[in-house]
């Protein structure tokens, strides 16, 4: 783990940006007065509350989809209550969505993490996978760019007029964290090749188009690099890594403030114990664990990621 630079005094800014909820009910056929239900029993089917869940689009869309609506259905199962999954555009409608209360519980990166809790005081810090205690960046390279692996920080000085790209552009382990240890290296932004880095969207963006040949190098996130080993769609004869970074808090879940209010005393201690509890022994929670490349979920504290704001702060991405 490395040490970070001493914090900055700067004030937050609000992260505004658009989010698509399809929150409305389906429109329903006309009942007669003998079947319509009871003016009683319309009010207590109205007032029960919806847990709505999001998490920040770092991968395709299709295994999104897939994990958040086997997350939805477990957590509905354990809590007892109706669990909505709706995605969001990109990452700072994730934390614009926190911040107005249209997401209760959010799987959020480190630096998204930080902003959404800046901007929703009292908000709650969960839990964190157990690989994001100390996760890492992978800078990969096209093997026909005559790039070479490194050992060491200051091996990504070769990068220098490259054409490089970095995920999103609020991404922890896709851009923030690569961009601060192309700085220990002596590499600035505007020194890639047309004075600019690229930001593909998403970390299977970045190794596509590393792979294609549309950039010559670029930074992902280590769990999806090695999925994407793994079922074939990174190709070792087109794309390799070349540095592995020290390890940096990433990702964790964040609840809103009110939920105990909301949904009765304890509901928050019971999200939280009922991610805390997923095993590769149930089969249902098995396929979660799977898709979030991780064994179980632990505890997280929201002082871990004091780093990642310091981080944050100091390359302009928190002000």
């Amino acid at each position: 783990m490395f040490k970070f630079p001493q914090r900055g005094r700067e004030r937050s800014a609000a992260v505004l940006a658009g989010i698509s909820l399809a929150l409305a009910p389906a429109a329903l056929p006309a009942l007669s007065p003998a079947l319509a239900p009871l003016p009683a029993v319309q009010a207590q089917q109205s007032s029960k509350p919806v847990l709505r869940i999001g998490a920040i689009p770092d991968q395709q869309p299709e295994k999104l989809n897939r994990l958040y609506g086997l997350v939805a259905n477990e957590l509905s199962k354990q809590l007892g209550v109706k669990v909505q999954y709706v995605p969001v555009t990109n990452y700072a409608a994730a934390v614009s969505a926190f911040r107005t209360g249209n997401l209760d519980l959010v799987w959020f990166g480190g630096l998204t993490g930080v902003q959404a809790r800046l901007q929703k005081p009292g908000a709650k810090v969960l839990a964190q996978r157990d690989i994001d205690a100390s996760f890492h960046t992978i800078f990969i390279a096209n093997t026909s760019s005559g790039l070479k692996p490194v050992t060491n920080v200051q091996g990504l000085s070769q990068l220098k007029g490259k054409r490089f790209t970095f995920g999103s552009e609020s991404s922890t382990s896709g851009r923030l964290m690569p961009q601060y240890f192309l700085g220990q290296a002596g590499v600035k932004p505007n020194q890639f090749a047309g004075g600019a880095p690229g930001f593909s969207g998403s970390h299977d963006a970045t190794i596509a188009l590393v792979q294609s040949g549309a950039y010559e190098a670029g930074a992902v996130n280590e769990q999806v690099w090695r999925s994407s080993l793994h079922n074939g769609k990174a190709n070792r004869s087109k794309v390799m890594a070349i540095w592995k970074t020290p390890g940096y808090p990433d990702y964790h879940w964040i609840a809103q403030p009110d939920l105990d209010k909301r949904f009765g005393k304890g509901f928050t201690n019971r999200i939280q114990k009922a991610i805390l509890s997923w095993r590769p022994s149930d089969p249902e929670q098995k396929q979660i664990l799977s898709l979030f490349g991780a064994q179980q979920f632990t505890g997280a504290k929201a002082s871990a990621y004091s780093r990642i704001e310091q981080v944050g702060r100091q390359v302009g991405q928190i002000r």
